[in-house]
């Protein structure tokens, strides 16, 4: 038996429960690995308030992508992972069919990467997901450019950091949005060269300022609703606005007058079911963590037993950086 989190109904952070659950035993192609931490993810508040593109297909149910540990077993056909080896799993799965959240977790071996040299479990959970995502959209489809602008809002949440340092890897320029100045500092520390406080500046205005008017290239939103319309106008001619969250639960208009730009959205499960982009897109994270310029960005800490607390904190939206959960120990 291990502890693991199950709900049973669709809410609020209060539905989680963290219950003795028999784990079993790997089947073809899987691995049953002892987690040792967990990273949040705003799509797991999302499938556990109901308002994510998946719904559970019956309660009690699990959830969870990221997770950190040593594999423990593993199933038929699996080469290459042994019990014991450093394990990350990764967004490669249905939370319909599998979750990490709890002491052990059985997933695909396929959704599995192994830590960079040096990296402990709470780093490496903080690190694979976030810049998957921002290696995904913005260099597997994205096709940024050296000299491209790139305007990144909630910019201080572990992918939009992620977005900051790879867009500054390849030579991109960076451009931060955060709704408040309580995080603009910190901003400017982790590498962008740019802020603009929306509470305070016309993101439309100052991005155009910024670029000589004329606008981002790439503009990588998390926000999504009726502020699309700005982040329109706030593309360049023949740019890209791609949405890969929806903290606002509003609908997103798909606005007249795109003119050349192009509108989209990416979807990390694009990149993580297809073996060679995820080859392409691991070696060069794994590169750019021994340039020194990829830093998996951990704000807090919460033990397992605080797993409501934890998913309370995550959508306060305060944090900077990954909401990590540590198992056991």
């Amino acid at each position: 038996m291990a502890k693991t989190v199950r709900f049973s109904t669709e809410g609020g952070p209060e539905v989680l429960e963290l219950v003795d659950a028999e784990i079993g035993e790997p089947g073809p192609g899987e691995l049953r690995m002892r987690v040792e931490a967990i990273g949040l993810n705003r799509a797991e508040a999302m499938f556990r308030s109901g308002t994510y593109f998946e719904r559970p297909n019956e309660f009690p149910a699990r959830l969870g992508y990221s997770a950190s540990g040593v594999v423990e077993a593993v199933g038929p056909d699996v080469t290459g992972l042994t019990p014991g080896d450093p394990v990350s799993s990764i967004s490669g799965f249905s939370m319909r069919d599998y979750g990490v959240y709890g002491e052990q977790a059985i997933v695909p071996a396929s959704a599995v990467l192994r830590p960079p040299d040096g990296h402990d479990a709470i780093q490496t959970v903080a690190l694979w997901s976030p810049f998957l995502t921002a290696y995904g959209a913005l260099i597997d489809e994205g096709g940024v450019r050296p000299g491209d602008h790139v305007l990144i809002t909630a910019a201080s949440s572990s992918v939009g950091l992620a977005m900051i340092d790879v867009a500054n890897h390849i030579g991109a320029i960076p451009i931060a949005a955060t709704r408040t100045t309580a995080k603009r500092q910190r901003l400017l520390e982790a590498g962008a060269p740019h802020v603009i406080v929306t509470d305070d500046e016309d993101i439309v205005e100052r991005t155009r300022e910024i670029t000589s008017g004329h606008g981002a290239e790439f503009v990588f939103d998390a926000v999504a609703g009726q502020g699309v319309r700005a982040l329109v106008s706030a593309a360049a001619k023949g740019g890209a606005v791609v949405i890969y969250g929806s903290l606002d639960t509003q609908d997103t208009p798909f606005p007249l007058g795109l003119g050349a730009r192009t509108m989209r959205q990416f979807n990390l499960f694009d990149l993580a079911l297809e073996p060679e982009r995820l080859s392409r897109a691991e070696l060069f994270i794994r590169a750019g963590v021994r340039a020194g310029t990829f830093r998996p960005q951990v704000d807090r800490t919460f033990d397992l037993t605080d797993i409501a607390a934890a998913h309370r904190y995550m959508e306060e939206n305060a944090q900077f950086g990954k909401v990590v959960v540590t198992v056991g120990g």
